[in-house]
């Protein structure tokens, strides 16, 4: 085997074996350390099996990492799984799937890894036969979100991985001693590449098996962590907790829902740098930031695209995605993905989201996005969080509702928050009601789950 098809694991334990590369409650690996355990790992997986998937159910850790890059020694298609899926959506997730995973099956490599001078080479004897062919399967499998519907399956290749690390690099920058904080899923994209990324650039993946918020502040502001990714709900809540000008953190990349001007506000008087990121699945996770299209990718609107020189600042239209990070399958025959995204075209260039197609309220004849009314009800004092939605309605075909988590020690003022969305929103988008409920529903990255709103 040349240089050139090294496994991952592999190259990133010859060039950086002493680097930690996954920092983690379960354990803190090296990259030689890593690639020992995941060489031990993956002696245990049979040639030849029925199925090329394998299910990893275990949260981000080194556990998950050993079992990660074992299954890639072998060639194994991997299917991360949330444990805390419905049994429903689990069994989809596991159908096809040679064996599945978890921390029985995994932990015991960690024991092997962590003493000092573990070396392996590539190939070991075991490994026989060439790597399968990947053009139907991909190497791992990740689901959608599901925050309108069940979930579709999402087949990313590791060229797609690649080009998602480059232009994830190249956009935010990599110094050598970047620790990427995550404590997102690993069966969403955007905490699966927190591993594909740092393994590719030897940096260490600082990762965490669910999102605490006292856990989060307390790592930033020892300065564990020089960059990391979370949605607004998140962000929020760490500077609710206190969190102040973190000593290492030169970036937060912030997305998966919008960042009102309030929240931004917050956190340049706390001394953090956000840095705003719309991705999808579909896409390996960044597609456009800080308003420009990662540069190995494509982002338009689709009227830029049908009619040469349209271009129309602040019109709403479909986002289409081209590049090399879209999973297997997902463009048309164009080569073009149409995202169901909408997007604006603001005055200087860049790209911004406002809300997906098919979450457009049509009342009175008027499209109202949901998510920019939502944006101007978290702005205003006491609001917490915001959903909007659109309710059948003989008058107005759908009249618009909003549905308000307090913040503690207030009350709801519907009167009030009513006056002040009608100095800052067309008369047509100010919802006919606002009603105060404890909880919104969101997946575990923070999306709102809309078809739970009624």
């Amino acid at each position: 085997m040349s240089v050139a098809d090294e496994p991952w694991i592999a190259r990133a334990a010859r060039l950086y074996p002493d680097r930690v590369a996954v920092d983690a409650p379960d354990g803190t690996l090296t990259y030689a350390h890593l690639f020992a355990a995941a060489s031990s790992f993956a002696g245990t997986l049979t040639d030849g099996p029925a199925s090329p998937r394998l299910a990893i159910e275990l949260p981000p850790g080194a556990a998950f990492a050993v079992a990660l890059h074992g299954a890639w020694l072998r060639h194994r298609v991997v299917v991360p799984i949330d444990s805390r899926l419905p049994a429903r959506a689990r069994a989809v997730r596991l159908a096809g799937c040679e064996a599945v995973i978890d921390a029985a099956a995994a932990t015991p490599f960690l024991d092997g890894a962590t003493s000092a001078g573990s070396t392996t080479t590539w190939p070991p004897e075991a490994e026989r036969g060439q790597a399968p062919s990947r053009d139907a399967e991909g190497d791992v499998v990740l689901w959608t979100s599901g925050s309108t519907g069940a979930g579709t399956e999402v087949r990313l290749t590791h060229e797609n991985l690649l080009w998602n690390a480059l232009g994830s690099a190249v956009a935010l920058g990599q110094p050598a001693d970047e620790r990427w904080l995550s404590a997102m899923p690993v069966a969403h994209v955007g905490g699966f590449t927190v591993f594909t990324r740092s393994v590719l650039a030897g940096t260490t993946a600082v990762v965490r098996p669910r999102f605490d918020v006292q856990e989060q502040v307390d790592l930033l502001m020892a300065g564990e962590a020089t960059i990391t990714s979370v949605v607004p709900t998140m962000l929020g809540r760490m500077l609710d907790a206190g969190l102040d000008h973190p000593p290492t953190l030169r970036l937060v990349l912030l997305g998966g829902a919008p960042i009102t001007p309030d929240l931004l506000r917050r956190a340049e008087a706390a001394g953090i740098p956000v840095t705003g990121t719309y991705g999808m699945t579909e896409a390996c996770s960044q597609v456009v930031t800080a308003g420009a299209p990662l540069f190995c990718t494509r982002a338009v609107l689709r009227g830029e695209l049908e009619v040469a020189g349209s271009e129309d600042p602040e019109r709403a239209d479909e986002i289409l995605v081209k590049g090399p990070t879209l999973a297997l399958g997902v463009a048309g025959p164009d080569g073009w993905l149409a995202t169901g995204d909408r997007g604006v075209r603001r005055p200087d260039g860049s790209l911004t989201v406002v809300g997906r197609l098919a979450e457009t309220i049509i009342t009175g004849g008027e499209n109202v996005a949901p998510t920019e009314v939502e944006a101007e009800l978290v702005a205003l004092p006491g609001v917490d969080d915001a959903a909007v939605l659109g309710v059948d309605d003989p008058e107005w075909g759908e009249r618009i509702e909003a549905r308000v988590v307090l913040a503690p020690g207030h009350a709801l003022d519907e009167a009030g928050l009513v006056a002040a969305l009608r100095g800052s929103l067309a008369p047509f988008a100010v919802p006919k009601r606002i009603t105060a409920v404890p909880s919104l529903p969101r997946t575990p990255t923070g999306k709102l789950i809309r078809r739970d709103l009624r």
